[in-house]
């Protein structure tokens, strides 16, 4: 049985499916390498994390390609992990998410479809949460008024998965992820840009005076999350589509100035910090109610920042050296 993993040279991809080959499964992962950060950061976590990952690259907008690959392969789960991310560059760069997550996301389907594959595991956000936010973020809150591109190319992910899923029987989980950390993170988001600039000795920007909660999420939770939706597809009753959503997060929100607090004292050394303005499309607190991820397959999320983020300042300043 093999289970696809696309977007595998990506920070949350890589992990994944290394916990997968751990286990004895035949995996194959696609990534199409691209440019919004140093695909070589992207080539060394893949050699670290899982050296004997079958990987393809290819990119999911090209329909063609993809639907070769599952002729190819014939997967029988697929975890879809590829994707543009970014709120502020979905800003500057719109066009990215139309190819990325809505066109790449529509082949992915399709191919799904065609393929009888069993069970579709895709991501999702907690962006998605939007002004309708109301802390802690739970599944059954309405996510129609998205704060970004970003955050809205997300939740029409869930809505096209659902349509899926009630045509054709695709057994489809989304999986709305909350501030994914960890050794070989994303070099744009906070705990990489942070850790590195204090490491440097060069200034932070805070954003809105630091009055901000996070649900800062460690990496090997998330994997763990991941395979187990993976191993528990949503039922087909005949009513309802077999298709379910569910939040990873940590669960326990953390305020920004914490968060500063405990890369200092990783780093030894304080922030150098810029003030700024709060940023177009972001949102004050993250905040995950995991209920529903307990009772479906036990997810338990245990690793808090402070066990954690040492050990993103630790890569750091191993991975970058002089060039921090």
């Amino acid at each position: 049985m093999t289970t696809l993993v696309t977007g595998a040279a990506g920070f949350i991809g890589a992990y994944v499916a290394r916990a997968l080959i751990a286990r004895g499964e035949r995996v194959v992962g696609a990534d199409n390498f691209n440019d919004y950060y140093d695909p070589q950061l992207k080539r060394d976590r893949v050699a670290a994390l899982c050296p004997t990952l079958d990987l393809r690259k290819l990119d999911l907008a090209d329909h063609s390609a993809l639907t070769t690959l599952f002729a190819e392969i014939k997967p029988v789960r697929v975890i879809n992990l590829a994707a543009q991310a970014g709120v502020r560059y979905s800003l500057q760069n719109p066009h990215a998410y139309l190819h990325s997550n809505f066109a790449g996301f529509l082949n992915v389907l399709e191919a799904c479809r065609h393929g009888n594959v069993a069970h579709l595991v895709y991501a999702s956000s907690s962006s998605v949460y939007g002004r309708n936010a109301v802390a802690p973020f739970t599944e059954t809150q309405t996510v129609d008024q998205p704060l970004s591109l970003y955050a809205a190319s997300k939740a029409s992910n869930e809505l096209m998965a659902h349509s899926y899923a009630h045509l054709y029987k695709l057994r489809c989980t989304g999986l709305r992820f909350f501030t994914v950390y960890g050794p070989w993170g994303r070099p744009d988001m906070a705990p990489l840009l942070f850790s590195r600039a204090i490491l440097a000795g060069r200034p932070i920007e805070v954003f809105n005076g630091g009055k901000m909660r996070r649900d800062f999420t460690c990496i090997d939770d998330i994997a763990a999350g991941v395979l187990g939706a993976l191993d528990h597809p949503p039922t087909d009753d005949g009513v309802d589509p077999p298709c379910a959503i569910y939040n990873l997060g940590n669960h326990r929100p953390v305020e920004l100035e914490h968060f500063i607090a405990v890369i200092e004292r990783a780093a030894g050394r304080r922030a150098q910090r810029i003030d700024k303005p709060m940023q177009p499309g972001d949102m004050t607190e993250t905040s995950a109610d995991v209920e529903r991820a307990r009772a479906a397959f036990g997810f338990e999320p245990h690793t808090s920042i402070e066990d954690g983020l040492p050990a993103v300042v630790a890569w750091c300043r191993e991975y970058f050296g002089d060039k921090l």
